[in-house]
């Protein structure tokens, strides 16, 4: 069983202004898996790209994601 400080350790802290559970987990994968695209993104949470690409938007706009080429990264 997790203690409560080794689980607040292992997940990152989620920015305040994400209200969205989709956005919330899209920012999560991100700042665990470093970075991806969009096709991994869909395959590993089984969203749609079309989804996807809103929401990352969204993130971006925010300040909270960037995109390198077809790699989207955490800020």
């Amino acid at each position: 069983m997790l203690d409560t400080e080794t689980a607040s350790a292992a997940a990152p802290a989620l920015p305040r202004e994400l209200q969205s559970p989709r956005a919330k987990l899209v920012y999560l994968y991100l700042t665990t898996n470093g970075d991806a695209t969009v096709s991994e993104m869909g395959e590993s949470l089984g969203m749609k790209k079309l989804s996807l690409y809103s929401i990352l938007k969204t993130l971006r706009s925010e300040g909270l994601v960037d995109c390198d080429g077809d790699h989207y990264v955490p800020n």
